[in-house]
């Protein structure tokens, strides 16, 4: 994991991308964020939105699909395939001053009439260990709710010697991932 003052390159993203296809996962158990109930040693957290107007599911649903949420949230996103369980995405988020390498895998997709999102997982490039979720519920009654949550710790030794600030960051990141949506669904 790097840190940058620049944007990554898209070179930069790909090399990224093609090394994650040879990485393991690094935390256990994988699954972890999609089920509360699942033991873990990861602090679990959540974050949500309420969505309104006529057709906020799909589109919505279209702008998890497309990595919109991700990219709306002002990070750069490129994978190695359509959604699925497996697809390694590589990317540069932002922070305070510059971004930082992220590497992770695809570990669950949820694609019924009524929710769809997916899981992923952090690799070796990455400085957090763990899993967020992305997730949109349609109820009934037409109500929609976006939810990202994560079950996740430092992992990065500068992260771990000042917990608070990974922390702080990435609230700050989900919060830029509610306010994608929200933005996408109007």
């Amino acid at each position: 994991m790097s840190l940058h003052l620049r944007r990554l390159s898209r070179a930069r993203l790909e090399e990224l991308l093609w090394a994650s296809r040879l990485d393991d996962f690094t935390y256990a158990p994988v699954g972890v964020v999609m089920d509360a109930q699942v033991p873990t040693t990861l602090h679990r957290n959540r974050w949500e939105v309420s969505l309104t107007g006529a057709g906020a599911f799909g589109r919505g649903r279209q702008a998890i699909q497309d990595w919109e949420v991700h990219r709306g949230a002002g990070l750069s996103v490129i994978t190695d395939g359509a959604l699925r369980v497996g697809t390694n995405v590589a990317m540069a988020a932002p922070l305070p001053v510059g971004c930082i390498e992220v590497t992770c895998r695809v570990t669950a997709v949820v694609d019924e009439p009524d929710a769809f999102g997916f899981a992923y997982g952090t690799l070796s490039v990455h400085p957090e260990r763990g899993e967020e979720s992305f997730i949109l519920t349609r109820t009934d009654d037409n109500r929609v709710q976006f939810v990202v949550a994560a079950a996740s710790e430092p992992a990065h030794p500068l992260a771990r010697l000042a917990p608070f600030v990974a922390s702080r960051l990435q609230d700050k990141a989900c919060k830029r991932y509610l306010a994608a949506m929200t933005h996408a669904t109007r």
